[in-house]
């Protein structure tokens, strides 16, 4: 089954207030929309991004991602439906709509809305109301309301994906949600137990409140990587799947990319899942000569599967030769393409030893790296 997550980022965002609009705003040490988008990482088949047209450098960030992105409409359900012809191509099954501001939900709730789905053709989280209900015009009570039945709608929505495009085509417009389309459209909606921690941001109170939430609930590790290989005959070095020039080469049962070798181990250590020996012994002959990123792939795939995404990588290399400075930018842009992040996610840097040691000899390269993952 082939599913897909449309997360609607391109509103403005005005009542939060501040020039910057609330999806690009800082919290908890990272942007609104980074928390949001690293929800669904590993947790969907793909990801469509909806942004505003005219946020240039949004669209220029993203297009180097693993993201489809899709140009925002008029309102929100133009957008949606922007959203949803952007997977027409990809024969998708199941699809959640997700608003960006809301970027505190959880794995949990996300696949209890998918999982919804194999029964409905249509599923969406709600809370309860619990609390008593009043009319008024915003100085006095007028009366109240009786809160029987009511459900505080909340997202990601989930639907068939064929019926929500149908709904959403055939809907005049002005719905208030993707789940007043599809009622719209006669699909019956399923009710999944909603979260109270799972605000959307619209206050200028609410960044606060995400914050507090995100420390009670966040889960970070950290891992360390070291690696080492000696030189030995060759024209080139391959330096986080970058081919480097250089008098010689370096020597091991793969490529001897020291330094992806590194941020692998550092991933795995954070998982407390072994190191690459144990998950691609160097006695098994099908390694021989591989190509390093199967290795750094395969953690990343294992971080995703145990329910975590990377939220930064930092490696070190340590050589007098052949200097690092010119290809960084090259190492950090492969580095970032292989685990699915952003550059900036991505840190490569180079030290030598002052000439001390192994590698102060120039014989060898060593590489340190730590990986920072968080629960998603």
């Amino acid at each position: 089954m082939t599913t897909a997550a449309i997360i609607v980022a391109a509103g403005r965002g005005t009542r939060v207030g501040g020039d910057i609009q609330k999806q690009w705003r800082p919290l908890a040490g990272r942007r609104v929309a980074d928390w949001t988008i690293d929800r669904f990482q590993g947790q969907v088949d793909h990801i469509v991004l909806v942004l505003s047209e005219g946020d240039q450098s949004a669209w220029s960030e993203f297009e180097r991602t693993n993201l489809i992105l899709a140009a925002g409409g008029s309102d929100r359900a133009a957008s949606v439906r922007n959203g949803l012809d952007a997977l027409a191509d990809l024969e998708i099954e199941h699809v959640l709509i997700h608003d960006v501001a809301r970027p505190c939900v959880t794995t949990d709730l996300i696949q209890c809305v998918l999982s919804a789905l194999n029964d409905s053709p249509a599923a969406a989280p709600g809370l309860a109301v619990t609390d008593a209900l009043w009319t008024g015009d915003g100085h006095f009570v007028s009366g109240t309301q009786d809160r029987t039945g009511l459900f505080a709608a909340q997202t990601p929505q989930g639907f068939h994906y064929g019926a929500i495009v149908s709904a959403h085509a055939a809907h005049p417009g002005g719905a208030a949600d993707d789940v007043e389309a599809a009622r719209a459209a006669g699909l019956d909606v399923a009710i999944v137990p909603g979260d109270a921690d799972n605000l959307k941001i619209t206050r200028p109170e609410d960044f606060a409140r995400a914050e507090r939430i995100m420390g009670t609930n966040m889960n970070v590790r950290l891992g360390n990587g070291y690696d080492v290989h000696r030189f030995g005959d060759g024209d080139h070095v391959i330096l986080c799947g970058v081919k480097v020039p250089h008098d010689r080469g370096l020597q091991g049962h793969s490529d001897a990319d020291v330094g992806m070798h590194a941020v692998t181990d550092a991933i795995y250590g954070a998982l407390a899942q072994g190191d690459i020996g144990q998950h691609f012994p160097p006695s098994d002959p099908q390694w021989k000569g591989a190509a390093s990123e199967i290795f750094l792939r395969h953690a990343v795939e294992l971080a995703e599967t145990m329910g975590y995404s990377i939220s930064n990588v930092d490696c070190t290399l340590v050589c007098e030769y052949p200097k690092i400075g010119p290809h960084a930018s090259a190492m950090r842009a492969e580095m970032a393409r292989i685990m699915g992040l952003r550059a900036d996610q991505v840190s490569v840097k180079a030290t030598t030893s002052e000439r001390l040691g192994f590698t102060g000899r120039s014989e060898g390269i060593a590489s340190l790296a730590t990986a920072c993952l968080v629960k998603s």
